[in-house]
């Protein structure tokens, strides 16, 4: 890859943008499906029922792997400590506004650590930890791995009820899950981020075609969304209840 197309601060990859766009039109649909069991339409266990748990995880895994290798990519184009904070603040302030509408519509099961919390503080140690080259990957299998080893030993040291309460829950070291709409602790979900920046890297260094291929109508669509994603995922969800609200209020009328 030529060296002005990687340094360039201002460069984007479409194949990661397309990636990224394809998690949001699935979880699009995922919440759409959320929503119409919130109102009634459906009669699914969204918490329970692994059709909709394992889709959950798969979709945050996508988006947490694009933001490692995003990281990834921002490092190789040598992105400024201050353009990295003014992203970073971004997020966190979209964090904090989901936290106040999930109060407004589920005030005993807020989302006060989900995937913008968790992305904020992720970011941060990926930023910090760019450096460490292929020690991200069995850092990465160790994040992974730290919940179900602190399942275990958490409870034999008989700490599990500290770990368990919400001003250490987000680091994932739990033997329950908090009633939370959303919950995306430091661990295991760094894993995901640390291996999506080692892959990154690795495209970057020896399968650069892969992130600067051509892509078809589809695939650029999904890159345009793909770029979008924050203000795509703060949008998306307040749109589509508020059309269920006005679907739902004409229905009544008839």
């Amino acid at each position: 890859m030529s060296e002005v197309l990687v340094r360039a601060p201002t460069s984007r990859f479409d194949a990661l943008d397309a990636l990224r766009g394809g998690a949001m039109v699935w979880m699009t649909v995922f919440h759409f499906c959320f929503d119409l069991n919130h109102f009634g339409y459906l009669r699914q266990n969204f918490y329970q029922d692994p059709f909709w748990t394992w889709q959950r995880a798969a979709i945050v895994s996508l988006f947490l792997l694009c933001a490692g290798m995003g990281q990834a990519v921002a490092v190789a184009q040598q992105q400024s400590w201050p353009r990295f904070w003014r992203r970073w603040v971004q997020i966190a302030g979209c964090a904090v506004l989901v936290s106040a509408g999930s109060y407004w519509m589920y005030p005993n099961s807020y989302i006060y650590f989900g995937v913008l919390h968790g992305m904020a503080l992720m970011l941060l140690i990926a930023r910090l930890s760019a450096s460490w080259g292929r020690w991200l990957w069995p850092l990465g299998a160790l994040a992974l791995a730290a919940p179900w080893v602190a399942l275990q030993a958490l409870d034999t040291l008989r700490l599990a009820e500290l770990f368990n309460q919400k001003g250490l829950n987000w680091l994932g070291l739990i033997t329950r899950r908090p009633v939370t709409e959303d919950y995306v602790p430091v661990l295991p979900w760094l894993g995901v981020m640390w291996w999506g920046m080692a892959l990154g890297t690795a495209l970057l260094q020896a399968r650069p075609a892969v992130l600067t291929k051509t892509l078809g109508r589809v695939g650029r669509g999904l890159a345009w969304l793909g770029r979008w994603s924050l203000s795509y995922y703060m949008l998306h969800q307040p749109v589509m209840l508020g059309i269920l609200m006005v679907v739902g209020a004409v229905v009544k009328r008839q």
